[in-house]
């Protein structure tokens, strides 16, 4: 286990800056996962901790050892790729044991440590065959092996399961969360994938344009996004966000006139204040009386839940999740319940959540 310290890390290409000082502690034997949209900079930050490209600025240290100037190979890392990188002409076994072979470790080191991580992601009937004869999934598990065996300090994951279809990408994914229970080892994992974040990190930072919005617990991101971004992308379905002002007493009131009264003591806002309000999908509700008009445009029915789309004053997309069957209409008006308990307040200048902190 190892201890992986990103100190104001920045990246260039000549004189456009793409990462921009970028702060980071992974704590030992802890589950990171760089998640952002596409372009955001972090398959880059991952690729300078591995030493596949240069920094520009600032320090990357394992256990308060300053790595910018240490080579890729003697950084004592082990990356996983989203191509997955194998020899098509080697055997399994012989692409789990070619980076020791190429180290000079004694053969009867490497075959026990082939046949461990062989056994462990349950590939070893699979080790004379090559990888053209293998699936997606036992690819990647032969990947995964690869890096498994030179049992390094820190693993770094790239995308994984972006090549996998859904139902595998799944189970790959529990296959993963169960090899960092079980070694116990630091690792960081790229994904655009917010549920592969949810679900898997013991920490989340949340890039945008190479800057970082947000670190932190899963559930401390969702339940308390610094901004408007992190909220949005983070949780499934994505929040909704209404436009509208702060009145007197909390009173949050959208651009089509409905009100919902906000505990004022939750938000520093003053009254006035252009505002949006952000609420999730499974904290609204069909009202029994007046609430904010929803023009339904569309009705998901997947049996256990219902999900409602449509548009209302101040948010031209909004969702609606219901538990099990619910019988709506498009094109009609719903009028929907908000949960004021469950929403944030986010400034419209600036997108900073407004919650006391």
């Amino acid at each position: 286990m190892a201890l992986l310290e990103l100190r104001d890390v920045k990246k260039a290409y000549g004189e456009v800056e793409v990462i921009h000082g970028i702060d980071i502690t992974v704590k030992s034997g802890d589950f990171c996962v760089f998640v952002g949209p596409s372009g955001c900079g972090k398959s880059t930050l991952l690729r300078m901790i591995a030493g596949l490209e240069k920094i520009s600025g600032g320090q990357i240290a394992i256990d308060d050892e300053v790595l910018n100037h240490v080579p890729a190979s003697k950084r004592g890392l082990a990356m996983v790729f989203q191509s997955y990188a194998l020899y098509p002409h080697m055997s399994v076994r012989n692409n789990l044991s070619f980076g020791l072979e190429n180290v000079g470790m004694p053969r009867a080191e490497i075959d026990t440590r082939v046949s461990e991580a062989a056994r462990m992601l349950q590939i070893d009937e699979y080790l004379d065959r090559r990888p053209g004869q293998l699936s997606g999934g036992q690819r990647q598990r032969v990947a995964i092996g690869r890096a498994v065996v030179r049992e390094p300090r820190v693993f770094l994951f790239d995308e994984p399961l972006s090549n996998l279809d859904a139902e595998l990408r799944v189970a790959t994914r529990g296959e993963i969360s169960e090899l960092h229970q079980r070694l116990g080892n630091t690792m960081v994992y790229v994904t655009h994938d917010q549920v592969e974040a949810m679900t898997m990190a013991d920490k989340i930072a949340v890039l945008r344009a190479g800057r970082l919005e947000q670190f932190g617990p899963p559930l401390q991101l969702y339940n308390h996004p610094a901004n408007r971004f992190v909220a949005g992308f983070i949780g499934s379905p994505k929040m909704n966000f209404i436009r509208g002002v702060m009145g007197e007493g909390g009173l949050f009131v959208s651009e089509g006139g409905a009100e919902v009264a906000m505990d004022p003591g939750r938000f520093n806002v003053h009254p006035g204040q252009d505002v949006e309000l952000g609420i999730r999908p499974g904290h609204t509700k069909p009202a029994d009386g007046a609430g904010v008009p929803l023009q339904v445009r569309a009705v998901e029915q997947l049996g256990t839940e219902t999900f409602v789309y449509g548009a209302v004053a101040g948010a031209d997309d909004f969702a609606m999740q219901l538990p099990g069957q619910v019988a709506i209409s498009a094109k009609t008006t719903l009028q929907v319940a908000i949960d004021a308990g469950a929403a944030h307040v986010f400034d419209h200048k600036t997108g900073l959540s407004c919650a006391r902190r």
